[in-house]
């Protein structure tokens, strides 16, 4: 995307204003009415529009900071965000987590346009409580930012955050860098700075989920992504750097040796994470800009899914085309919550070869469950074509892999606490057959029709005049 430039004629930083502004002029941003409830209701309008628009709230549950959910409605959505075609989406991403653009510290940043020493974030923020059976309200759209305490090293992942106190946050930390980078601490007794940051460009969340490597900072390859170096600004109570254009940062810690109830929360599986004692954030400041919007993602939603998914599906792209020349494109369905199920594209060479690539899969990432390959004449992004393979390409007594007692996803009900069994299904052609014995169907000139041409204008007209000979 063009950034905006500013009235005085220079070049304005990308920020989430940008993309609500791009949203609204192509009819894809919906206005609620004024004063929507925090509880239950906000959710259950976004959830309504998931699939068709974004929607802001102002005033919501009398608050004065409007909020906003349903960024992204489709992939297509975040090509747009990022000034590229869909189907150029993940290679994009390959390339800004090859080349990461390093960031610029500024002195002044609008998002500390605005200083609150004494927090009390239900009061001063519009925080939602989203599914039915969440345990209360929660932020789940927030950049949390955390530093190496032995380098300084940034990490930026996103994680669901349980407001428990007027100044005290939940945190659920699965097991990567943040959750690494806090036991460094820990085991100093001392907590770990952090920042959870709230409303931020598209290309800034969408690099929050890159699987990086350790101590890679992930708004580099935002930076990357936007072809300019993000603007980081140091926070006001600790060390921890933050994008500068954010809406609202809340500065804290990591307390060490403290664990509290946190759960139960609706997740991606569209299942509850569980209830369980875990790590707590003490909050030492907030701040925003003065005229701050709050961006939320509804629990197990299609934003959710989306911005998890994809720069999942540029990884796994990358780690298969490493070893697997013949792997086109991968896809996390939606139906597998765009983490656990796995199609993968390939111009087949040779025979067992698919069979290879679902085991080079499964171990790009601990969450894909199951695989299903399949040949270049199927769209990946029609599970009712991938599903048309497997009827039609595959018999489970030949092209069936099963791997049991593997490291899964915790989230996943199923799991024997995240121990799970794994299937490949090799959904291709074989190479040595007869040319028709695969050959699709297909009617001759479909792509030549012109509806507008061969269609009567008005069919009720048309089918009276018919009729009455």
């Amino acid at each position: 995307m063009e950034a905006r430039r500013s009235n005085t004629g220079e070049t304005a930083h990308p920020d989430l204003r940008d993309w609500l502004g791009q949203l609204a002029g192509v009819g894809r941003l919906a206005v609620a009415h004024k004063g929507v409830s925090l509880i239950d209701e906000l959710a259950a309008i976004a959830k309504k529009l998931e699939n068709e628009r974004a929607v802001l709230f102002p005033q919501p549950g009398q608050h004065n900071i409007p909020v906003v959910a349903n960024l992204f409605a489709d992939r297509s959505w975040i090509a747009d965000a990022l000034g590229v075609p869909a189907d150029k989406l993940l290679s994009t991403f390959q390339d800004a987590v090859r080349h990461p653009l390093p960031w610029v510290e500024v002195a002044v940043a609008p998002v500390q346009e605005v200083f609150h020493e004494r927090v009390d974030l239900l009061r001063q923020l519009p925080i939602p409580k989203h599914n039915e059976h969440d345990s209360g309200p929660y932020i789940t759209a927030a950049l949390l930012i955390a530093r190496n305490p032995k380098t300084g090293i940034q990490n930026v992942s996103i994680h669901r955050c349980q407001v428990s106190g007027s100044d005290r946050i939940g945190v659920l930390l699965l097991p990567r860098h943040t959750l690494h980078y806090f036991r460094m601490a820990e085991e100093t007794g001392e907590g770990l700075e952090i920042a959870l940051v709230i409303g931020v460009h598209p290309a800034c969340i969408l690099a929050s989920q890159a699987i990086a490597a350790l101590d890679s900072d992930e708004m580099e390859i935002a930076g990357a992504l936007l072809g300019r170096p993000i603007e980081m600004v140091k926070c006001r109570t600790n060390r921890v750097r933050v994008p500068a254009h954010a809406e609202i940062v809340i500065e804290g810690r990591i307390l060490p040796k403290v664990r509290e109830p946190e759960g139960p929360f609706g997740e991606f599986p569209q299942y509850y994470g569980p209830r369980a004692d875990r790590e707590v954030i003490q909050v030492d400041a907030i701040t925003h800009r003065k005229s701050p919007i709050f961006h939320t993602i509804t629990g197990g939603g299609v934003e959710h899914l989306l911005l998890g998914g994809i720069p999942r599906e540029a990884t796994l792209l990358e780690h298969l085309q490493r070893s697997f020349p013949s792997v086109r494109d991968v896809r996390l369905t939606r139906g597998g919550t765009c983490r656990y199920h796995l199609a993968v594209k390939i111009d087949k060479k040779n025979q067992g070869e698919a069979k290879n690539i679902i085991m080079g899969a499964f171990g790009g990432h601990y969450d894909i469950k199951q695989v299903v390959v399949v040949d270049m004449d199927v769209n990946i992004d029609d599970e009712r074509e991938i599903e048309w393979a497997v009827a039609t390409r595959f018999q489970a007594d030949r092209d069936l892999v099963v791997v049991s007692g593997a490291q899964g996803s915790k989230l996943d009900p199923s799991s024997d606490n995240g121990i799970s069994a794994k299937m490949g299904i090799d959904a291709t052609k074989p190479l040595s057959t007869d040319a028709m014995e695969f050959k699709r169907i297909q009617v001759k000139g479909i792509e030549k029709v012109d509806l507008g041409k061969v269609l009567e204008g008005d069919p009720k007209v048309a089918f009276a005049r018919i009729v009455a000979g």
